[in-house]
């Protein structure tokens, strides 16, 4: 009896999993960063509240530069509520995949790996919210639909509790 709980537990654990980069590793197209992020790109967004209510609208103008395995990624974004902002990546290829990334709101260093058409992407951002700074966790994930179109799903977190989602699309417009 003791047996059949342990494997009834074991099955109910692994049932629950999340995905992780590797299971996409035999995905195409394959993604890489310098090539979908060099150029000009044009995104649209929803954010969600952790129910799923759409709660802001916002579009993304991007434009990304690639000297080696360094990249720059310029984003300027416009709220359906008229606010304003910009985040400045400043991008590193490293072996097998991986990527690092820095900008002036990312707390720290956010830390990626690519496999087959996806990225999986984590890192800690500061966003101001009713007037107060506030530390959140973003994992990210980005699929690559073709050459020229990706799309992004990211959970917010504080304190390991679902806070919010952001859903990007984003399509190259030049290279």
């Amino acid at each position: 009896m003791r047996f059949l709980l342990v494997i009834f537990s074991l099955l109910v654990l692994t049932a629950c999993s999340n995905p992780t980069i590797n299971d996409y590793q035999n995905t195409e197209p394959k993604l890489e960063l310098d090539q979908f992020f060099n150029g000009k790109l044009k995104a649209y967004g929803l954010v969600l509240d952790r129910q799923g209510l759409v709660t802001r609208r916002f579009e993304v103008d991007l434009i990304g530069s690639w000297h080696n395995n360094h990249g720059e990624l310029n984003e300027w974004f416009y709220f359906d509520d008229g606010e304003k902002s910009t985040r400045n990546w400043k991008l590193t290829k490293l072996a097998d995949g991986n990527y690092t990334g820095t900008a002036g709101d990312v707390v720290g260093i956010a830390k990626g790996k690519t496999a087959g058409s996806a990225l999986y992407w984590k890192y800690q951002l500061l966003i101001k919210y009713q007037g107060d700074d506030y530390e959140i966790t973003l994992d990210d994930w980005m699929y690559l639909v073709d050459d020229k179109r990706l799309f992004n799903k990211t959970e917010l977190s504080k304190f390991g509790f679902k806070v919010g989602e952001v859903i990007l699309y984003i399509e190259k417009i030049s290279s």
